[in-house]
């Protein structure tokens, strides 16, 4: 038997130190997982440099780049932001489709590739930003580009 008795905090700790100047405001992006999710792989492409700069930074300063790269942080942030309204406003309809469908699938991507194909071609055809996945095999066929989904229902 463990001596140690466990103790349950419930209070929320909320720090409400205002942010040095020297780091730029931005708004937060304020949407759910499944609109993000949705998007990512654009907000991936578009936003290559802003997420490489903020990776690049938080390995160089070695457990403390949760303060010291605040900046290159609110850059990401602003990319994204741009990209999800971007987005919404030229693919509106495929994209609310393709996260609500992935809302009600449990973020399962393979469940609502029908969607996302729709909301691809828009993005590409209206904003140039084509969807591709890190680190799949070259010469192989993308699975998000396969027609026949091997799990998904329906299908």
């Amino acid at each position: 038997m463990s001596a140690r008795f466990p103790v349950f905090n419930q209070k929320v700790l909320i720090d409400t130190t205002p942010l040095p100047d020297s780091i730029p405001k931005v708004e937060e992006i304020g949407a759910s997982s499944a609109p993000l999710l949705s998007a990512a792989f654009f907000i991936g492409a578009r936003c290559k440099a802003y997420n490489d700069d903020y990776m690049l930074c938080k390995t160089e300063a070695h457990g403390t780049g949760e303060v010291d790269c605040m900046r290159e942080g609110r850059k990401v942030t602003r990319c994204a932001a741009t990209v999800l309204s971007d987005i919404n406003a030229s693919c509106l309809e495929e994209f609310r489709k393709h996260w609500q469908c992935l809302d009600n699938n449990n973020h399962q991507l393979w469940q609502c590739r029908k969607y996302e194909w729709k909301l691809n071609g828009c993005v590409f055809d209206k904003l140039k930003l084509e969807k591709q996945i890190p680190g799949s095999p070259s010469g192989e066929e993308p699975v998000h580009l396969r027609q026949r989904q091997i799990y998904a229902k329906g299908w």
